[in-house]
């Protein structure tokens, strides 16, 4: 352990910051609570959220279930009491097992009389991974292996509960439950050259899916994407550890080279025949979502132009692989694609579609032609979530930004046309919901800025509360005994009259008539938010009991959402597009300019920080904006965008090709001469995402301009640098950093 730190965290431990060198005193009444410390956040349990485990709504709505200690139970909704154990743990043991399976998760087939459990799960990129499934018939309460040729992914029921699909090496198979038969659907897959049924590295990381195929609703089909990705370059990282490190090799397609050539196929269950779908000619295109219609036969497959600028929902017809284009919806920068985007009626007769095409996110009805039926949503604020259509009562449910863009609450709004209703009671802070497949319960995770989420049980049809599940109130004791900061929102205008956003903590004690140091906090990528009205969760909760924990020691923190950023509309998110980094640094050198206005306010002690597109934020921050930030931390940080994947990079900045200077007019490495203030450079080496390349490239520019930086590299830790105490070491270094250099 570095020397300092030890002493740092002894004497916070012990006393608090006021017995430290150069910190601001603390007041006598914030000695009586305790000082926060990183192995409060990071290495004890001391902040962790209370939730409601493992909630799976049944399909009655009346009734969720979770995991309670091993076992499946089943809750009745409006008192979250035990109504019945569907499975004991000690029914979950194959013969011979000398304890029940540890179970990682679980999904119902349409009965619910068959369960899929799974165990032993071994994460592959962010959201693929593999495990060992098994099959446990709630009749029989016999508990059968799903397969024996190895660890599958996805493994999925058929609606009518029948089979179970999953993929393993690159093929998809599929198992009739009532003989177990085991059937490959296809058998062509080979690593770092053909995917079947599951997505490539890009598709997954920035179409955000991993399981690549789809039951149809009659479970007669299996629609499934193929990924020809033999022409696409390698990437490899070394795997230190062993006498000689070893390569792992995998595909990753940097800006402006090729990707996968994407296929979609179904596979007819009965007949064994697989037909392939007409995606057109283009090889040099994406395929971002596969749908099925309420229509027999009919997919619905999303097609976009490399730029992504244009987008095409295609109906096609499984018997024949032909295809028809419905809807075209265009940008004059970008169109982006998420899971509820697109949402098919009963009947087969209308859907709904979300489009920023008025200059919000909003949603509209049309017909199978394609043809706008009405806007169902309309104003100057933003859709955020689709929660659920209830097609039977003509509704649609969702969260919005209609109080501000910093909060999301429920809404519903007629398929029939009208105004949107608010469900829930008036008020701050961000709802996400969970609703029940009959609409008429729904779970609440309700929490606002610095203050940990309460889950409620709310009425569907009133929003009026329930039952509330989890309150946390045990955390939110836990944080009345600790040295606190306020936190609020900051508004101001900058030079050129753009209203921006922010939050603001200060220390406890804080005293308007003294100047405090700032930190800002950064990450800044399109459509991202970092000034939102809730509690986060994981990583952002943590973040901001660091920042608290900053606070305690003097120090102000501040963080600034400029242009790009989200729910603000098209038109702000999207003045970045073709020049990313220009104006997003002048923000944060606008906020910067703004925070020095402040009274109490140190402007010649202001520093920066962020992760990711943030390190590349505070990159530029230190150089373009070197005379207005003394101190920065870049954590995995993009240095060149020629070194990042085509989907991300190209949406927002065209091919390199195309836009040579809109990647390197905001390239740090090309500003390495003018870096002035204390710099700390921090990356995993087995990040598979923000590749460590950025930092040498990043590194060797600094070397070459003789400039001064420290750097911080973690051995095959990814883009999350995490595991073990990997993370406490992490913010123990930044923490020491900042108190050293700002």
């Amino acid at each position: 352990m570095h020397v300092r730190s030890f002493i740092l965290a002894a004497l916070l431990a012990a006393n608090g910051p006021a017995l430290l060198p150069g910190l601001a005193p603390t007041a006598v009444f914030a000695q009586q609570k305790q000082a926060l410390t990183l192995e409060d956040i990071w290495a004890k349990p001391t902040f962790r959220a209370a939730t409601v485990p493992g909630f799976d709504w049944m399909k009655d709505g009346r009734y969720y279930a979770s995991l309670d200690e091993g076992s499946l139970v089943q809750h009745e909704a409006t008192t979250g009491k035990a109504a019945a154990t569907l499975v004991t743990a000690s029914a979950l043991q194959l013969p011979g097992g000398a304890r029940p399976l540890a179970v990682d998760g679980y999904s119902f087939n349409a009965d619910e009389q068959k369960v899929l459990f799974t165990t032993d799960t071994e994460p592959i990129y962010r959201r693929s991974s593999r495990a060992s499934y098994y099959v446990f018939d709630r009749s029989t309460r016999k508990l059968t292996a799903l397969s024996a040729g190895g660890k599958q992914s996805y493994a999925t029921f058929s609606p009518d509960g029948k089979r179970v699909a999953f993929v393993r090496d690159n093929n998809v198979y599929l198992v009739d439950l009532g003989t177990m038969k085991e059937t490959a659907v296809t058998t062509t897959g080979v690593r770092n050259q053909l995917i079947h049924g599951s997505c490539d590295w890009v598709y997954e990381e920035e179409f955000e899916f991993a399981q690549a195929f789809f039951w149809s609703p009659d479970s007669r089909q299996i629609a499934f994407y193929s990924f020809d990705e033999s022409q696409v370059p390698e990437y490899n990282m070394q795997e230190w550890g062993k006498l000689y490190p070893e390569d792992y090799r995998y595909k990753y397609p940097k800006a402006g080279e090729k990707n996968s050539v994407v296929s979609i196929s179904s596979y007819d269950v009965a007949s064994t025949r697989t037909t392939k779908m007409d995606v057109g000619p283009v090889a040099d295109q994406y395929i971002p979502r596969v749908t099925w219609t309420q229509t027999p036969n009919l997919l619905s497959i999303r097609r976009m132009n490399r730029l992504q600028n244009k987008l095409e929902i295609l109906h096609g017809d499984v018997t024949t692989g032909k295809t028809s284009v419905a809807l075209t919806d265009t940008d004059k920068a970008y169109v982006e694609v998420t899971d509820d985007d697109l949402y098919y009626l009963p009947g087969g007769k209308q859907f709904i579609f979300a489009s920023e095409k008025d200059g919000y996110r909003h949603l509209y009805l049309h017909d199978m032609s394609g043809k706008e039926v009405r806007q169902l949503t309309k104003g100057s604020w933003e859709v955020s979530d689709v929660a659920r259509v209830d097609a039977k009562n003509g509704l649609v449910y969702f969260t919005s930004t209609q109080e501000a863009p910093m909060q999301r609450h429920l809404y519903r709004a007629k398929l029939s046309g009208g105004n949107a209703e608010r469900l829930g009671e008036a008020g701050v802070g961000t709802d996400v919901i969970n609703l029940a497949p009959d609409c008429r319960y729904y779970l609440n995770y309700h929490s606002q800025a610095g203050q940990p989420q309460v889950v409620s049980l709310r009425d569907g049809r009133t929003g009026k509360l329930v039952k509330t599940l989890e309150d946390n109130a045990k955390l939110r004791h836990t944080l009345s005994q600790y040295t606190l900061g306020s936190h609020e929102f900051i508004s101001f205008k900058t030079s050129d009259g753009t209203q921006l956003n922010g939050w603001m903590i200060k220390p406890a004690n804080f005293d308007a008539n003294k100047k405090y140091p700032v930190l800002m906090h950064v990450y800044g990528g399109p459509g991202s938010q970092t000034v939102k009205d809730d509690a986060g969760g994981g990583t952002a909760f943590t973040n901001y009991l660091w920042h608290q924990l900053l606070a305690q020691n003097g120090y102000i923190v501040v963080s600034v959402d400029g242009r790009g950023t989200g729910a603000r509309g098209a038109a702000f998110k999207k003045s970045t597009y073709a020049n990313l980094g220009k104006l997003e640094t002048i923000d944060q050198g606008e906020g910067a300019k703004y925070l020095a206005t402040l009274p109490y306010v140190d402007k010649s002690r202001i520093g920066i920080w962020g992760w990711s597109f943030g390190g590349y934020m505070t990159a530029l921050a230190m150089t373009k904006n070197a005379d207005l930030f003394k101190m920065g931390i870049s954590v995995a940080p993009v240095t060149n965008w020629r070194y990042y994947d085509t989907v991300y990079t190209e949406r927002f900045l065209k091919t390199p090709q195309e836009n040579p200077g809109g990647y390197d007019d905001n390239s740090p490495v090309q500003f390495a001469k003018q870096l002035k203030g204390k710099y700390l450079l921090v990356h995993g080496t087995g990040d598979d995402n923000v590749h460590f390349q950025n930092s040498i490239a990043w590194v060797d520019a600094l070397i070459k301009a003789d400039k001064s930086y420290q750097t911080l590299y973690y051995p095959n830790r990814n883009h999350g640098i995490y595991g073990g105490n990997t993370r406490l070491h992490l913010y123990r270094q930044m923490t020491d950093f900042v108190l050293q250099n700002l």
